[in-house]
């Protein structure tokens, strides 16, 4: 036999999960449990005929050998139940410990009633209006008619479907919104007589205790939704005491506080916005302070203005003509500036991009901003909520507020330092975290990074916090970090100035260091010494893998003043550093400087498109400011297996004849790059896919032959003799040339100037070319001078081409044995001999050596007596 048991105090969730669950088992008996809330009592009485429920008193004892249990993971104990039944598990609250041999389906929905609808679409199965009710009802309820923040899509799709089925809206308003019985109003009275305001982590907290007769069998669920509707705190807890015993039910609003966590601390369960525990055998005040002590570790702090703000601050003075206050904010993109007084010394207003455009439109230009800007001086500091932020936009108007340090006096300088925009509290509020996201990133950094390289990091960590400069990690590290990827560098952004952490760097443990004091930025030598000074006392396994030297850059913004330009730099903050950045995937960052060790920046979504595996520009002009990115995203979708993104590619396309306004040289520098990858091929055709060949050079094209010559060029550097060729570089150069070297010679030749190809890359190139039609002509049976007069012209690289075009055979032979033997033959007689025997120097000595090594290649000669015979003879004939 087959039970579907759901827990005790069962509200509309639980009781609909039951009927749910006897629809995909019609052979299961849906038992109720011997508490049910009023509310779903006085719906179940009604409509009691047309359901399939079972009272627990109408139970007789049977053998059952199943149980499907919904909407909780703790079975009721119940008569007949053998002492292993086979046990299935349906419920949304997740966090519990799985049993051995129980089979589950828990998933983070609003409402487990809303796994079941989806299996019963996905069965075909139909409702009656009244069963669509009660399924409304038990997703309604646990989800404030989808207005808790735990609902999902899945909630309101599933609710959108019951409606179909006919659920009833009228009847599920009158049974969510039913009367307090007189004694749960005088239960409700009492509680609120009793409620206790508890401040943690800036969040305020309800607690309130209260006892009842023995006798009270109303549900006490009603009565905290009534105090939490009245009292609106961010978290609720009531304690009834009923006999012996303590009922809690605890309600959350946000976040911040899990209240499943408090109950099941206490023996209970639920989710963390609505949770509940009977205490049996302890008085309600003893619950309370265990309630108490519970509470700080429970409840997350406040999100404070220093998560959201940007460091540093960009202002202007009063005196700031307004026609160069609007070139400013159309050079960087600024909504607006906080403005100081003349001097600097005092924040008088704010200017909004809205206003500089009215007021040119107007014929203002001419004016300082002073008489347009928005006058005051409002300011927030880094500790104040960001419910204090909020408050702040709506009273005074004004959508970015300058941030001061805490320790300001209000009576002393402005020292500005930071904003928050009405963009970051948006997205704070209204922007969802991702599923993927990775909260805290000190952990990966401490297990990804080596020993020298973690040790580095908490390092430049102390030193930046000393400074009070957030420093991060930005780009592509972090990126790689988050794919598992092998940190190659520790290049850092600071916010701040970095030459002055440099320096401290270079202060307490040595080093070479070089800056650019115009754009902020610092490199550091870091020997092997400082290496180990940095690790202390143990020893590094790898030094190769540890960089030679670390950049620190100031964070900065930069302005395209024509499309293709290359960009101008200005300093900035963090989010600005990043907003210039290229594709989504490359603007996070994390946080380095002293507590803030690990914390993930997101600001554009790079988390979800590193989870999504897709290639995203930030902005719709990106190509268009720098249209080289067309190349980077390529690279990036073929090296990570990602897709660039439908509207994406649909901007690549419309932005190609933008790749005309670029430079030859950092075209050729983004081609380098791509040939530089451990996959080149695939780079190769998805250029050539997307059309931009064939805008760098109308006939450029990527022939399918070339693809099956780069496939054997990693083959073949396997090779230590031909790999010894590339003396230590990337075979970039072998597979660009194998590239040209298979097109039409004016093909070549109009790629390569486009390009604008070093002269040494074009002969080679050319070179190449040569050599590859000369061995095509080879049929394989030459003799070894013949073979050595053909490739004696060639350089050992283009040589290597060669090999590589061949492919396998006879010809790929002789070209092997060229480079391994024949062409390190020497004769034993040279130019000094033919001087002794009298012989004036003059173009004969040439024609006589290469004689004598021909006849030492073919095995004619074999000593030097040989060789002076040959000598003689050829002289003579001569």
């Amino acid at each position: 036999m087959l039970l579907i048991l759901t827990h005790e105090n069962a509200d509309f969730d639980a009781v609909a999960s039951q009927l749910a669950a006897h629809k995909l088992y019609p052979t299961g008996i849906p038992l109720l449990p011997r508490r049910l809330n009023r509310n779903v009592q006085q719906f179940l009485t009604l409509y009691w005929s047309n359901l399939p429920f079972m009272q627990p008193e109408d139970w007789r004892k049977k053998r059952v050998d199943d149980l499907v249990l919904v909407d909780t993971q703790t079975p009721l104990s119940v008569r007949g139940v053998a002492r292993h039944p086979a046990v299935r598990v349906i419920d949304h609250h997740i966090g519990h410990a799985p049993k051995p041999g129980w089979h589950y389906q828990v998933e983070a929905v609003g409402a487990t009633t809303t796994l079941l609808v989806e299996r019963l679409q996905t069965a075909g199965l139909r409702l009656l209006a009244e069963e669509a009710t009660l399924l409304l009802l038990g997703i309604y309820e646990d989800t404030g008619s989808l207005t808790y923040d735990t609902t999902t899509a899945r909630d309101a799709q599933a609710a959108a479907w019951l409606l179909e089925q006919g659920a009833q809206l009228n009847v599920v308003r009158r049974f969510l919104n039913i009367p307090l019985t007189p004694e749960q109003q005088t239960l409700y009275e009492a509680l609120q007589t009793a409620v206790e305001w508890v401040r943690i982590g800036g969040h305020q907290i309800a607690v309130t205790a209260a006892a009842t007769p023995n006798d009270f069998n109303d549900e006490i669920s009603s009565v905290a939704h009534r105090l939490r509707d009245a009292l609106q705190p961010v978290a609720l807890f009531v304690l009834v005491q009923i006999g012996q015993d303590v009922q809690l039910v605890a309600r959350s609003s946000d976040d911040y506080v899990d209240v499943a966590r408090i109950a099941g601390a206490l023996g209970g369960g639920g989710h963390s916005r609505a949770a509940a525990a009977l205490v049996t055998k302890q008085s309600v005040m003893a619950v309370r302070r265990r309630v108490l002590q519970l509470l700080p570790d429970v409840v997350q702090p406040q999100d404070r203005v220093a998560q959201i703000m940007s460091h540093g601050v960009q202002t202007i003075t009063a005196d700031t003509m307004v026609a160069d206050a609007a070139i400013l904010m159309q050079r960087f993109g600024y909504e607006g500036y906080p403005v100081l007084d003349e001097a600097g010394q005092r924040l008088v207003g704010l200017l909004t991009r809205r206003v500089v455009d009215r007021a040119v439109n107007h014929d203002m230009a001419r004016f300082p901003v002073q008489r347009v800007m928005k006058t005051g001086s409002v300011t927030v500091r880094p500790s104040d909520s960001i419910e204090r932020v909020q408050q702040l936009m709506l009273s005074e108007g004004w959508g970015q507020i300058p941030v001061i340090p805490d320790e300001a006096t209000e009576d002393g300088p402005c020292h500005l330092i930071g904003i928050v925009t009405r963009t970051d509290l948006l997205n704070h509020l209204f922007q969802p975290v991702e599923k993927t996201a990775v909260a805290h990133m000190r952990d990966r950094l401490e297990k990804k990074l080596s020993p020298p390289m973690w040790n580095m990091v908490l390092a430049a960590s102390a030193a930046a916090a000393d400074l009070d400069m957030p420093l991060y990690f930005v780009g592509g590290l972090v990126r790689d970090l988050l794919l598992d990827i092998p940190a190659k560098d520790l290049d850092m952004v600071v916010e701040g100035d970095a030459i002055a952490l440099v320096r401290r760097l270079q202060k307490q443990f040595d080093g070479q260091v070089h800056t650019h004091r115009r754009f902020g930025t610092a490199k550091w030598f870091t020997t092997p010494d400082i290496w180990q000074a940095v690790l202390g006392n143990g020893e590094i396994n790898d030094p190769v893998l540890l960089p030679d030297s670390i950049d620190f850059v100031t964070a900065r913004t930069e302005f395209y003043r024509e499309p293709s330009a290359l960009p101008e730099v200005e300093r900035g903050s963090i989010k600005l550093d990043l907003h210039r950045r290229d594709f989504t995937i490359n603007t996070l960052a994390v946080r380095l400087d002293g507590a803030h060790l690990g914390e993930l920046l997101d600001f554009y979504g790079g988390q979800r498109d590193l989870a999504q595996r897709l290639i995203r520009v930030l902005h719709s002009i990106s190509f268009v400011d720098d249209p080289t990115r067309m190349l980077r995203a390529v690279r990036l979708e073929q090296r990570l297996e990602f897709a660039i993104e439908p509207r994406t590619a649909e901007l690549l396309i419309d932005a190609l004849p933008m790749l005309d306004r670029v430079t030859g040289d950092r075209i050729r520098h983004e081609i380098e790059l791509a040939l530089r990858e451990t996959r080149p091929v695939r780079a190769m055709a998805r250029l050539a896919e997307l059309g931009i060949l064939a805008q760098i050079h109308p006939q450029l094209a990527w022939p399918s032959q070339t693809a099956v010559s780069f496939a054997r060029v990693s083959a073949l550097l396997i090779d230590p003799t031909w790999r010894a060729v590339l003396r230590g570089d990337s075979p970039a150069f072998v597979y660009f040339a194998l590239w040209m070297a298979g097109l039409p010679p004016e093909v070549q030749a109009g790629t390569m100037q486009r390009l604008r190809v070093r002269k040494t890359t074009r002969d080679d190139v050319t070179a190449a070319a040569e050599l590859m039609h000369t061995l095509h002509q080879m049929t394989g049976d030459e003799c070894p001078s013949e073979v050595e007069r053909r490739l004696r012209p060639y350089q050992p690289r283009v040589l290597l081409v060669g090999r590589v075009s061949i492919g396998a055979g006879p010809i790929a032979d002789l070209v092997e044995q060229y480079y391994r033997e024949w062409r390190l033959v020497k004769t034993a007689v040279n130019g000094d001999d033919l001087r002794a025997m009298g012989h004036k120097p003059g173009p004969e000595y040439a024609i006589w050596l290469d004689a004598l090594l021909a006849a030492r290649l073919d095995g004619r000669v074999h000593s030097r007596e040989d060789e002076l015979a040959l000598l003689k003879e050829t002289v003579r004939e001569t």
